[in-house]
Parts: structure tokens; sequence; C-alpha cells
């Protein structure tokens, strides 16, 4: 069995998330979404699930972080070539996030950048030389 991985995580306005993670790249698989949850795909292997607070405290009973004040978790993902970081950040930054939260990274063999979404979670996009397509 391939691994998948879902990444899950809480957002204030369900709808403007998911817009901003479709014009990020991801499609929102309608099976797996409702009023309180958006699954967003990004390959056949990795998916963000988009949570209401409400839905995500029922997960857990830890408090929910502000991610715009403090980091729990860096998400990093590869993509296909430099000129795709460069695009979908600049996309994210269009469209509710902002850009490059954290310092460029350019080492000749590897690039990346990262974006914030509306909610403050960030997301590191990186290209890396000889890296499997994806």
């Amino acid at each position: 069995m391939t691994k998948m991985i879902f990444v899950n995580l809480p957002v204030r306005d369900l709808a403007k998330s998911t817009a901003f993670y479709e014009a990020v790249g991801g499609t929102k698989n309608p099976q797996y979404s409702d009023e309180t949850a958006s699954c967003m795909v990004f390959s056949e292997t990795i998916y963000a699930m988009l949570l209401t607070h409400d839905k995500y405290k029922s997960f857990t009973e830890r408090p929910i972080a502000d991610a715009k004040k403090s980091s729990a978790v860096l998400i990093a993902l590869t993509v296909e070539n430099r000129a795709d970081v460069d695009n979908i950040v600049d996309q994210a930054a269009k469209t509710g996030g902002s850009a490059d939260p954290n310092p460029k990274q350019d080492h000749g063999f590897m690039y990346g950048r990262s974006f914030e979404d509306p909610d403050g979670h960030v997301w590191e996009l990186i290209w890396m030389a000889g890296a499997p397509a994806n």
C-alpha cells in the first residue's frame, strides 16, 4: 500500500482558505469535503485537510495555535522546476497569502521559497536538481 500524508490545518474562513489553496495548485475533492472541511489534493499521496476550528477541535483537546504568532510545523513540498517555485509563491501573495515569510534559499542545486496562507501556516516550495518528477 502506498503511504499518503494528510496535513490537517485549522482555518478561520473555510471558503476563503479553499479558494486560496485552489489558487496555489490544490484541487478540492468533494468526496471528503463538507461545510466543515475541504480536502485539497496536491498529488496522489499528498492532501491538505482544511478544517473549521470547531471541526479541528473535535480531533484534539489542545488549544489551536495562532500560526501568525508561533510555529509548530514547517511544511515543504517539492515542485518540478525553479519557475514553479516563483509562480506558486507569487500566486499565493496575489490570493490572500504572503510571500517569503522565511528567507529565500538558493544553493544552485536547490532553490526554495515560502509562502504564508491566510491563517499563517507556512509552506516551503523546493526545487532540487536531479529529484524525481512529481
